[in-house]
């Protein structure tokens, strides 16, 4: 572990921001082992797990262990900034991953900042990169969206919101919720969008679902088990066209997931390069009236 840079006038320790293993400990770098054995105090957001990883790294801990997770996070900072403040390191990891990538972090690194503390990051394993990676979609440009939000009516609106959006999209998402947001997500980007749905990543049971969201949809209807990264190809850039039927049901499908009619209307129209006026009349018509049999284009 650094000893507090001797540039630093006020003699502040250093924090460090190390990525762990996300299944296999064996991914764990040199610089991780290093910094768990020399470090005097660890921050962790589940501290059984860091002395487990220590164990799996040969490695013999003799920092003071300080959990460090969601429901605790904000309480923790001003000790934890008062620590670096007094010139001692402070090593901060979470379970799997990057700290402050969907994981408690972020509050510390800025107030450490802020103080003016040094930073630093160890990399190492990432659940995003290594499912992008292993996906089989377009990888040089991506957005990660984290967790979709956990109220239907929030998520379909986000979803209605992305449903234009160019770059592969990332997404963490518990096994609990994954069928019904792989189903909301067929219903917002349409059931022909690529995706891939990355399980148990580096772990002994490591699973890659390929094909279309309604394809994926159907496949994991019946629930999974595990750690989930989700990756969505992004719209394609190309106006296509769509019978009226079936832009109207998409709509439809949109509004019954708490979408409201304009943010139906906007994705729908965005992702298949139709004109919102024409298809927001159609959806109308077609409360009282059937859909008509032509196409619509831009």
């Amino acid at each position: 572990m650094n000893t507090p840079d001797k540039t630093d006038k006020n003699g502040n320790g250093t924090l460090t921001i190390a990525a762990v293993p996300i299944g296999q400990p064996d991914d764990g770098s040199l610089r991780l082992r290093t910094a768990l054995a020399a470090a005097p105090l660890i921050a962790a957001e589940d501290t059984r797990r860091v002395r487990r990883l220590a164990t799996a790294l040969g490695v013999q801990l003799t920092a003071r262990l300080v959990s460090y997770y969601d429901d605790v996070e904000a309480r923790r900072v001003p000790a934890l900034l008062a620590e670096l403040e007094a010139g001692r390191d402070v090593l901060l990891v979470t379970d799997a991953g990057m700290p402050g990538v969907s994981d408690p972090g972020y509050r510390l690194v800025t107030a450490a900042i802020e103080a003016g503390v040094r930073v630093r990051v160890l990399p190492g394993p990432s659940a995003v990169t290594a499912a992008l990676a292993v996906s089989g979609l377009p990888s040089d440009r991506f957005v990660f969206e984290g967790f979709p939000p956990r109220r239907a009516g929030e998520r379909a609106s986000r979803f209605a919101d992305l449903a234009a959006e160019r770059r592969t999209l990332v997404f963490f998402e518990s096994p609990r919720r994954l069928p019904s947001t792989v189903a909301e997500l067929a219903a917002a980007f349409g059931p022909d969008r690529r995706a891939a749905i990355c399980r148990e990543l580096t772990k002994t049971h490591e699973e890659v679902l390929r094909g279309t969201l309604g394809e994926l949809a159907e496949r994991v209807a019946d629930g999974v088990l595990g750690e989930i990264t989700l990756v969505v190809h992004g719209a394609t850039e190309a106006a296509s066209q769509l019978p009226v039927g079936t832009a109207i049901e998409l709509v439809l499908g949109l509004e019954r997931a708490g979408a409201s009619r304009k943010d139906a209307v906007a994705a729908v129209a965005a992702e298949h390069g139709l004109r919102r006026r024409d298809l927001y009349e159609a959806v109308v018509k077609s409360r009282s009236h059937p859909p008509p049999d032509g196409m619509m284009t831009d």
